[in-house]
Order: C-alpha cells, then sequence, then structure tokens
C-alpha cells in the first residue's frame, strides 16, 4: 500500500528527506516545542541587575537598573508590599493607587528606571518591589524587590547621580585636556 504525501506526514515523528538537492522536512510536535523553549530562553530581552534606594532630600529614590538587549519598549511598574498587601504606586502595567499618583514620579534613562516618592515618610516603610517587561519578550516579567525603611536609608549621591544621569558632563570631562591642547580654555 502506498501512502499520498499527507498520510505519511501524520504517521512519520521526524524526518529529514534529502532527494536530488532539495532538502525535505517533518517537524515532530514535541521537538518543535522544544526548539521554541530554547530560543525564548536565550532572546531574553532585559534583566534586571541591581535595586537601590536612598534619600534625596524628603524623596525616596527607588533605582531598578536593568540590562537592555532590545529597542522594544519597556513597561514597568513600582509597588510597595506591606501588611501582605500589594500597593502599586506608579506604573506602566496596571493603575497606580490613588494615595501615591500625585507623590510619585518615574524618570527613564539609558538602563536605569527611576521612581521618586515625594514626602516619604516610615509610613512608605515596606518592600518595593520593581517589575520591567519588554514589548514581545515572552519568557515573562523580571521583577526584583528591596526593603526600605526610612532610619537605614542613606543619602543619595549628589555628583554621581549627575554623572550617571548626564553623560554630556562626562564628556565634557575627559575631553578638558584636549580643549586646553588646542588652547580653547586656559586653567
Amino acid at each position: 500500500m502506498q501512502l499520498g504525501p499527507f498520510e505519511l506526514s501524520q504517521q512519520a515523528p521526524l524526518s529529514v528527506v534529502a532527494t536530488a538537492g532539495h532538502l525535505s522536512r517533518e517537524m515532530n510536535p514535541t521537538v518543535g516545542i522544544a526548539v521554541i523553549l530554547t530560543v525564548l530562553q536565550v532572546a531574553h530581552c532585559q534583566m534586571i541587575k541591581d535595586l537601590s534606594a536612598c534619600l534625596l532630600g524628603q524623596s525616596l529614590r527607588v533605582d531598578c537598573r536593568y540590562e537592555n538587549k532590545t529597542s522594544n519598549p519597556l513597561t514597568y511598574e513600582f509597588s510597595i508590599t506591606k501588611d501582605n498587601r500589594k500597593h502599586v504606586i506608579h506604573s506602566t502595567i496596571s493603575v497606580s493607587e490613588n494615595i501615591y499618583r500625585s507623590r510619585a514620579n518615574v524618570t527613564m534613562h539609558k538602563n536605569l528606571v527611576c521612581l521618586y516618592l515625594q514626602s516619604f515618610t516610615t509610613s512608605d516603610e515596606g518592600v518595593y518591589m520593581c517589575e520591567l517587561k519588554a514589548t514581545n519578550d515572552y519568557t515573562g516579567n523580571q521583577i526584583k524587590n528591596i526593603t526600605v525603611i526610612k532610619d537605614k536609608l542613606e543619602k543619595c549621591a549628589g555628583f554621581s547621580l549627575l554623572i550617571q544621569n548626564t553623560s554630556w558632563l562626562l564628556l565634557l570631562l575627559l575631553s578638558l585636556p584636549l580643549l586646553q591642547a588646542v588652547d580653547f580654555v586656559s586653567l
């Protein structure tokens, strides 16, 4: 009995056939799923590297540093867990709670998402969470937590904050010797 191509593909789990310079393949669904999962694990679009918190005057600053391997848009969510309940502070993923909307602000720089919470008090202490997701990253959201207690927070370093967020200043400082050499600047 000779089978047609349709019947053959339903019965053969996985075969690769080379005939006269042509390559024909049929994929077993189990093998296909394994290949897709392997590719997705390698294709992680972003990964949170560090989560830190400090006091900037009367405001809390939470820095969520990440490594981004794509130019796809990034969504974020900052939340706090206190009294065994999650409270969304600022988010592009879900809706922020009313009590934080007027006090919270987020800035995004290259590989850094910063939450600023104004008028930070001991009632704002808890476990802060940064959650990131790149569009079309099917491996899931990246999440990192940090426990924030007001008395244990350090003050944010002003100069290092300026340099890390302002690349032009660093470039200017590095180019001063060159500018002096061509006599544009005399110190």
